[in-house]
């Protein structure tokens, strides 16, 4: 008995860690096929560590954020970035070529 349940809480932690480690991979690379203008590099420990509060870019749980050319142009980039007054804000400050 307590070695299954010894066994269970080693794979819930294992499996816990890779789902935490596949959501919050440190620099995340949108390449230029889906930014035409160059690709776009993320850094999420940069912003986890610059917020410290995962609610300010996720809602509930945290999970990966689906980000399209609206969503980075808008709420979930730049609409931040000019309110903070702090990160890129001009396209060449993201798009890399």
């Amino acid at each position: 008995m307590k070695k299954s349940v010894l066994c269970s809480v080693a794979f819930a932690l294992v499996l816990g860690f890779a789902a935490t480690s596949a959501l919050a991979a440190d620099v995340v690379t949108y390449p230029a096929a889906k930014a035409p203008m160059g690709k776009v590099t993320f850094n999420h420990k940069a912003h986890q560590t610059k917020l410290g509060d995962c609610a300010k870019c996720h809602e509930g749980t945290p999970a990966k954020i689906a980000i399209n050319k609206e969503a980075a142009h808008g709420k979930a980039c730049l609409d931040c970035h000019k309110a903070m007054k702090q990160g890129p804000a001009k396209c060449a400050e993201c798009h890399k070529k």
